[in-house]
C-alpha cells in the first residue's frame, strides 16, 4: 500500500514521532497504522 502524506501526518499527531520515523514504519507495516505505532514503539 502506498504510503501518503496524510498517513504519516496522521501518525505523527498520535505519536510525536519524526517525520521519517513515521514514514519508515508505515512503509514496514504496509499503510497499517497500528502495527506503525507498535514499530515506533520499539
Amino acid at each position: 500500500m502506498a504510503v501518503t502524506s496524510e498517513m504519516v501526518k496522521q501518525l505523527r499527531d498520535k505519536t510525536g514521532a519524526g517525520m521519517m520515523d513515521c514514514k519508515k514504519a508505515l512503509d514496514e507495516s504496509n499503510g497499517n497504522m497500528d502495527a506503525a505505532i507498535e514499530i515506533l514503539r520499539k
